[in-house]
């Protein structure tokens, strides 16, 4: 995504409902060209356009977590790909974070595997012939598109990667991290018992929030990456428990 677009979607983002003609004269282009920008951000998901105005998608849907702190997601998504070499097995759980990073190994054209209970995240990369996809069963939740449960666990048995790749919710300075749904938390524990190595992916944002379902404990993490916005403090509780800390430069909304 170039420069002009990443600036547009933060706009979208803020205005939540915004005029095509204002965006033009905001970003100081003709509306051919923001025509044009919204179609490519539209079609990969990111916002909708309606009756002349561009918008933000429903907050309920996958799409509008995956427009939330997009540049920032993506930087960290990019750091995450450098670990994997071509032709390795990974596991990935879900959420918007773990989509970019499978874009990204898909054009990096790298050919690697990927273990997931993400429906989403098999359909955001089903146009690259060099990632293979593996979607485990179970119970299917729509609004997540994730699958979990007992089916999903047992499923799980019959892999094993040397990286895990996973999304959070909330972080606890005594504990470690937090999911807001218990069956897809046991799932995501799941899935950490069967790698060597877990890595957490996940803006800043997510270590300031609250959650309710223990998720991953400290142990059972090797490394974070997120963004510089995180506080010194929780940095330092991170690698007390030896966990590798990676930081990315934070989205700069203009």
């Amino acid at each position: 995504m170039n420069q002009r677009n990443e600036q547009l979607l933060n706009i979208v983002n803020q205005h939540k409902k915004i005029e095509v003609n204002e965006l033009a004269d905001l970003l100081q282009v003709s509306k051919v060209t923001i025509r044009k920008d919204l179609t490519q951000l539209e079609s990969r998901g990111l916002l909708q356009r309606q009756h002349g105005y561009a918008i933000i998608n429903n907050p309920n849907d996958l799409k509008f977590r995956l427009a939330q702190n997009y540049d920032t997601k993506k930087r960290i998504a990019h750091a995450a790909a450098q670990l994997v070499e071509d032709n390795e097995t990974i596991m990935i759980e879900s959420g918007s974070t773990c989509a970019l990073l499978a874009e990204e190994l898909a054009q990096s054209k790298k050919h690697v595997t990927i273990i997931t209970i993400s429906f989403f995240i098999a359909n955001y990369v089903r146009d690259y012939p060099n990632i293979t996809v593996n979607v485990l069963g179970g119970e299917y939740q729509s609004d997540a598109q994730v699958t979990v449960g007992p089916i999903t666990k047992s499923m799980l048995t019959n892999f094993h990667a040397h990286k895990l790749f996973i999304g959070v919710d909330g972080f606890d300075g005594q504990y470690g991290f937090y999911g807001n749904d218990i069956m897809r938390a046991d799932t995501g524990k799941s899935m950490a018992d069967n790698a060597d190595q877990a890595y957490v992916l996940t803006d800043s944002s997510k270590f300031k929030a609250k959650s309710t379902v223990r998720q991953l404990s400290f142990q059972q993490v090797y490394e974070v990456i997120t963004d510089n916005q995180l506080e010194s403090s929780i940095s330092k509780r991170l690698k007390d428990n030896h966990i590798k800390v990676q930081l990315v430069q934070a989205e700069q909304i203009k």
